[in-house]
This record gives structure tokens, sequence and C-alpha cells, in this order.
């Protein structure tokens, strides 16, 4: 198991949820540690509070107007001018076989052919079209876009979702982790970075699109409902001391995180996951594939008030060969997926208070490269790239930015990653200037200030 799924907590480390130990164990014992694995990894996950005053509960953030974030990483790197940032008059050594951009519901903004359902939602979403950062190499690009902080600095920082994490701990009560990621972690850096590993994401695991999605120590396909409580009803025959020894404050908080781990293999956090809850009309809409049903799950855990979900799209967008073939393919399940969860978000009431934004760590060469071995395939392009936002205080039906003529540069408001990380921090009431606690004393700050000398074409308050 990817070392990601759990963090430590107090002096060591939390074994694995289903680690086979070699050494004898009595039922008891087995019971015990799969139980208080799963308990620690939920205590761990909520962590002494940030300094920050307020907050409701729900996994808001004082003057928050997001109060959850779904994050939709194409990492790979989409390319932005087969799908977002469509130039027709480029000619086919930039354009290949696509043809002509669609109409939007928003008059003036045009997107690729192979979005023809994101086309009638563009009112809910905005996009930038003149991303940039100059970064061409996967590791450091994706660290650049998920932290706004550069790479080869003596900090290691983290991602995005590990500041959201760290910043609603002191409010967020719910069941499921505050920081989740379906399925697998990207793993193009380490996400926790200094924040340590109690900040790592819990990795889901599974196939949301299976008819069982096996959530990582949640759900398997050996272990039925019934099972589980049959192991909850002998562990609390067996547990004679805590029935004998009521006043004790260690026993009480190790009764806590029983409950907790309860609460989420048998109770609430069961259900959010188990998608065949929703209508099969829905899922359809959603489409029966990975991505489709992983947006549908990450609205669910929305609704369960889960601060931080990021979904790593299946497969990625590394496409220096097969461009045009990967792009047919993946491209209308992106769209489906992505139309769906902006539409069912919008129906159950939650889009103005859930902040969706979906990009890659850059987009992909202008223009083709026909010669072998890549017959038609993108190169890394970190030079202008797009990406897509809604939701949680971002306006819709707008666009930022533009890039030239055949989109190999910024023409216009280049947005650097500061600047939408910053904007994102700030819709969800979590201040960029913010300083995270280091554990040599370091001066570090959740987003790099003007001394840092980072380029900057300040927050996106055109749609903010």
């Amino acid at each position: 198991m990817n070392s990601h799924y759990l963090p430590e907590i107090g002096m060591g480390a939390v074994p694995p949820l289903g680690l086979r130990l070699s050494l004898p164990q009595s039922r008891r014992d087995a019971l015990r540690l799969g139980l208080f694995s799963l308990g620690g990894m939920l205590s761990a996950c909520r962590p002494k509070p940030a300094a920050v005053a307020g907050g409701d509960g729900k996994g808001g953030l004082p003057g928050a107007k997001a109060r959850s974030i779904i994050q939709v990483f194409l990492w790979g790197g989409m390319s932005h001018i087969d799908t977002w940032d469509p130039k027709p008059d480029a000619g086919r050594d930039y354009n290949g076989p696509i043809g002509a951009p669609l109409a939007t519901n928003v008059d003036g903004i045009r997107i690729s052919q192979w979005f023809p359902k994101l086309a009638q939602q563009a009112d809910k979403y905005s996009l930038i079209r003149s991303m940039t950062h100059r970064i061409n190499g996967h590791e450091t690009a994706a660290y650049m876009v998920q932290t706004a902080h550069t790479p080869g600095e003596r900090l290691a920082y983290p991602s995005v979702g590990a500041v959201f994490s760290y910043f609603n701990n002191e409010y967020y009560k719910g069941v499921i982790p505050p920081y989740v990621v379906l399925t697998r972690p990207q793993g193009r850096f380490s996400e926790e970075g200094f924040l340590g590993p109690r900040y790592k994401p819990f990795a889901t695991g599974g196939d949301p699109n299976s008819a069982r999605f096996e959530v990582e120590g949640i759900i398997s396909k050996n272990i039925s409902d019934a099972r589980q409580q049959a192991r909850r009803d002998l562990l609390s025959k067996l547990n004679t001391m805590s029935r004998s020894l009521t006043n004790n404050a260690v026993l009480a908080a190790a009764g806590e995180a029983k409950q907790q781990a309860y609460d989420l293999i048998l109770g609430e956090g069961r259900k959010v996951f188990d998608l065949n809850k929703e209508k099969p009309a829905l899922r359809d809409r959603y489409g029966r594939h990975t991505f489709g049903q992983d947006c549908l799950a990450a609205r669910r855990m929305v609704e369960a008030g889960v601060p931080y979900i990021v979904i790593n799209y299946p497969g990625g967008w590394d496409t220096h060969s097969n461009h045009f073939q990967t792009m047919g393919r993946q491209c209308p399940q992106l769209d489906q997926g992505l139309a769906a969860l902006l539409e069912d978000l919008k129906d159950h009431g939650l889009l103005d208070s859930t902040l969706v934004w979906c990009c890659g760590e850059f987009g992909r060469g202008p223009k083709v490269d026909w010669q072998p071995p890549w017959n038609g395939g993108r190169n890394h392009y970190g030079a202008v790239f797009s990406a897509l936002v809604a939701g949680g205080g971002f306006k819709g039906g707008q666009i930022v930015g533009e890039s030239d003529a055949r989109a190999q540069e910024v023409k216009d408001r280049p947005v650097y990653p500061v600047d939408l990380l910053g904007s994102i921090y700030r819709l969800a009431g979590i201040d960029p200037a913010a300083p995270l606690p280091h554990p040599m004393g370091a001066n570090a700050h959740v987003l790099p200030g003007p001394a840092e000398n980072v380029k900057s074409g300040g927050f996106l308050k055109e749609i903010m």
C-alpha cells in the first residue's frame, strides 16, 4: 500500500490498513489493530488547530465564500489549444485534425468540439487562457501549480490541499478526513511538504465506477457490512477494561477514536462512498467511467462538508504520442463528468459554496510534432496554458487573459500560479500571507510575498 494513505500519529507510525503481519496474532489483537489504526488516522487528521478565529463547524472558515474545494488535476498537462483556447485559424500544424470550435451558451465564448456538454454550462464557469510559469518539467511544474512557490527553494512547501487541511482542522467536524484524493495520489511531489505526514491526503484507492467502490480501509469486497458489524459487537464484548475504568482519560480518548472509526466504516462515512444510493439516471449523466463517478463521489463529499477534494484524472494527459487519439477518448469523458458536476452542484444549491478548479501542471506544445517517434504528438509547454474555475465566489461566463494567435505566448493579462492560488485562498477565507509552522522554525507563509520577487499579475479580481 502506498504510504500516502495513512499519516503518522504519536511517537510512531500507524501500520497500513490491511497489512498482513508476519507475527502470530489473536483475533482480539487483530481487531484492536485494525480498529485503532483507523481511529488513529482520523485523530491524526485533526491536529492542533491553526490560529484562525470563528468558524461554523461545517468545514467553512470565517469569511469564506467557498466552503469546499474540488480540484480536478489534469496531471501530465492537457493541451490548451485543443480544448479551452482553440485557434481555428492557426492551420493544420497547430490544430491537426481538430474541427471548428463550438459556440457556448455565453456569447463570445467558444471551446473545442470535444466539449458539447460544457459548452452548455459556460455561464457557470470562467476560463483563464493566460496561465503561465514557463516550467516544462512535470515534477517542478506540478509543484509550482499546487504550491505557487518556486521549485528549488530551501523549503519544500505543502500543496494547496494540505494547506486547506491545516487551516480547516479547528472547524471541520466531519467523519471523513479533510483532504481526500480520488483515487490515488499523483506522486509528482510530496503533497504535505514541511507540514509533515499527518497532512498527507487520504487516498481512497478503488474505482468508483465498479459495482462496489472499494475505499481503502472503509469498504472491501472481502468484508461485508454485516461482518464489520459483527466485529464491532465482538470487540465490545471482549473490551471489559473500558467498562471497568469509566473515568480513565486515556481510555476515553481511545473510545472517541474508536467511535470515529466506526462512524467511518459503518456509519455516515460509509454512506458517503456508496454511490449506489444515487439514482441510476444521475450516475448515467455523470458517465459510467471512472472519471465521471469520481465527480459524483466528490459531490457527495461536498455534501458531507469535506473541505478539500482532489480528482486526479485517471490515466493522465501526457500525450507526447497518440495525442489526438487520446484526446478523442478522454475529452468526452472530461466533458461529461465535469459538466454534470457543475450542473449537479447547482441543482443541490452547492455551487455558490463549492469552488471547482481544473487544470494540469502545464499545457502542451501548440505546434504539432509530426516527426517520428511522436507522429502527431504535443510536448510539455509551460509558457501558456488554460484553467477552468467555477463556483465558490468565482463568476461564471467570463474569459480572463488571452494567448496569441497560435496559443504560443501570453498576449494579455498573464496569470501566474500565485495569482490563481491566492484567489482560491481568499475565497476560502485563508489569508495568503498567513504563516505556516515549519518544524525547524523557518519563516514560511502560505504564499510567497513581494520580498521573494515572485512575478504576479494580481489576484483574479475581475471574476471574484
